[in-house]
């Protein structure tokens, strides 16, 4: 695999089971303009860098925002303190790697919105077997659809 390569029509690619990782996921974006990595959000479990491989992505962290160079690099810890979003404000693509531990099941808290995603299960390439996406106010009662 070479940074460089093309990618698939959507921009992204997964490649560190290819590499045969076990323990580190690995993805190679490239970012049109306007387009975002992710939406903000921070890990329980999984601690994320970021390598710029090309083109000036803007980086929003609990910090603020700033503009990123090419072989820049940042770290994403788990915890709030490792919020993060990723995106191009340029007017051209923009090439970032990120790496990160594997964490499964995992948890990924979104602020903005006030999302919570649970995980488990990559049996798949691209999808967990199990995602769940909601906010903490629509949770079910532990009792829902169950005999007391």
């Amino acid at each position: 695999m070479n940074l460089f390569d093309d990618l698939p029509e959507e921009g992204e690619r997964r490649f560190g089971e290819e590499l045969g990782a076990k323990l580190w996921g690995v993805t190679v974006y490239e970012l049109a303009p306007g387009k975002k990595v992710c939406a903000y959000h921070w890990h329980f479990g999984e601690e994320e860098w970021l390598l710029v491989v090309s083109g000036t992505p803007t980086l929003r962290t609990p910090l603020g925002k700033r503009v990123l160079q090419p072989w820049d690099v940042a770290v994403f810890v788990r915890g709030e303190a490792g919020a993060h979003e990723v995106q191009n404000e340029t007017g051209e693509p923009v090439r970032v790697v990120m790496f990160s531990t594997v964490s499964d099941p995992e948890v990924a808290v979104y602020p903005d919105s006030g999302k919570v995603s649970a995980y488990a299960g990559w049996s798949r390439k691209d999808r967990p077997s199990v995602w769940l996406m909601n906010r903490p106010e629509a949770n079910l009662d532990y009792w829902d659809g169950e005999e007391q």
